[in-house]
């Protein structure tokens, strides 16, 4: 069964109580219920307790509370770049209202899309934006990412070129300051001559 907002700030009271805990995550929003005094009611009204709650619920323990949302279908339908906006939240606009940070992460490949709408009309190919759509104490922006469908990994896209070429490339670079530095052979570290002159007597081992 599908568990109760008042049930989640229930058990959220008993472990921060119990274990200090630090962060809550709610994956997803549409899973939830607001509980039998509005069963069967309007799913609107009641993702919008579910919000108000959550909100609540941040307030009270003091620790963020980061809950996933599903999209409207209003996205599939629209033509353009079908970047996501604050409206395509789905079945309550109080999610928008309620949440001190609104995100997506947007990834034009998977709308078929193969071109950036910008002015390089770049190729989206392994590449995704993260997207700060509400901030409440903050600025707004996108963010271009590398995406790694491989891995499931987003990545800075100037710093991560791939999961299979990431050690090697830092370990050729001999400019890169984190290449692993190359050891000194035995002649550079002891010197070609050291102990010649036992050498004879130890059959050929210097020490």
């Amino acid at each position: 069964p599908s568990l109760s907002i008042f049930d989640l700030r229930a058990k959220a009271r008993r472990l921060a109580s119990q274990h200090g805990i630090k962060l809550i995550v709610i994956d997803y929003l549409q899973l939830m219920t607001a509980g039998g005094s509005q069963k069967g009611g309007n799913r609107e009204q009641e993702i919008s307790t579910i919000s108000r709650n959550l909100k609540a619920l941040a307030k009270e323990l003091n620790v963020p509370v980061i809950a996933l949302s599903q999209l409207s279908r209003a996205v599939e339908t629209r033509g353009g770049s079908k970047r996501p906006i604050l409206s395509d939240l789905r079945e309550s606009g109080a999610i928008e209202q309620d949440a001190d940070i609104v995100s997506f992460i947007y990834r034009p490949e998977y709308y078929k899309i193969d071109e950036w709408d910008d002015e390089e009309r770049t190729p989206t190919q392994g590449q995704a934006e993260f997207i700060v759509a509400k901030h409440r104490n903050g600025g707004l922006d996108n963010i271009r990412l590398k995406f790694v469908g491989a891995l499931g990994k987003f990545d800075n896209l100037d710093d991560f070129d791939s999961p299979f070429e990431f050690q090697s490339k830092m370990n050729a670079n001999d400019e890169n300051p984190f290449a692993t530095p190359k050891l000194p052979s035995t002649d550079e570290a002891f010197g070609s001559t050291l102990n010649e002159d036992d050498a004879d007597d130890d059959g050929g081992i210097p020490f």
